[in-house]
């Protein structure tokens, strides 16, 4: 039973950028009782496979952290699960496996023999969306009009025009990432929180029910 008075903190997509993500950590995991990641950890950035041992890390010490599922990471487990490769390598995936100290000239099951287990057991774990009393969690958006329950992985990771431009109301604002904003884009039933940290922007985070935003610097460019 999660408290109607905690704090949910909400971060945006990290994209490798593990420095960013372990400053604006010491500033605001302190101040809640629930984390909520909305997925995008790996490709583009330079450490993506630090930025999934510090969120590893931060489940063994903190009461309760939520790590969503990004279009991203979803690629590199199809990739390490030998269903696709040439997307996932177009997008940044060969940030993400320099990271691990890979190249894809070595083919994808001998790269998955060394990809520690903790860490594919940590994307084969990841949820599509969470809620809690403040809000709906998703990566990209809610199909308009379909329950909760309803909901598809193609709108939870991929959507994008047709879910903000919808005037649906979902009885709780949906928090999303996935869409790049310069600063977070806050309505009253939708908070998108994607400020581009790899695209040398910021990593944010918010903090609910009072709708702070916490934002450190990203990395330099790095597409």
């Amino acid at each position: 039973m999660i408290n109607a008075s905690s704090t949910t903190c909400v971060i945006g997509d990290i994209h490798g950028c593990n420095a960013a993500l372990t400053v604006l950590l010491q500033q605001v995991q302190h101040r809640a009782d629930t984390i909520v990641f909305l997925g995008d950890y790996v490709d583009r950035g330079p450490q993506s496979k630090e930025v999934v041992a510090t969120i590893l890390s931060l489940q063994k010490t903190h009461p309760r952290v939520v790590p969503l599922m990004g279009n991203h990471d979803f690629l590199f487990l199809q990739y390490l699960e030998g269903r696709d490769s040439s997307v996932f390598l177009q997008v940044g995936g060969l940030q993400t496996l320099a990271s691990y100290g890979l190249h894809p000239a070595e083919g994808a099951e001998a790269i998955k023999q060394r990809v520690p287990l903790e860490h594919i057991a940590f994307f084969r774990s990841l949820s599509l969306f969470w809620h809690d009393q403040h809000g709906i969690y998703v990566h990209a958006g809610l199909e308009p009009g379909r329950h909760l329950s309803q909901q598809t992985s193609h709108w939870c990771l991929w959507a994008r025009e047709q879910f903000l431009q919808s005037r649906y109301n979902f009885g709780k604002p949906v928090v999303f990432g996935h869409t790049v904003f310069d600063d977070p884009f806050l309505t009253a039933d939708k908070i998108g929180i994607d400020t581009g940290a790899v695209y040398n922007g910021k990593l944010s985070a918010l903090l609910l029910p009072m709708r702070e935003v916490v934002s450190v610097p990203g990395n330099p460019d790095t597409r």
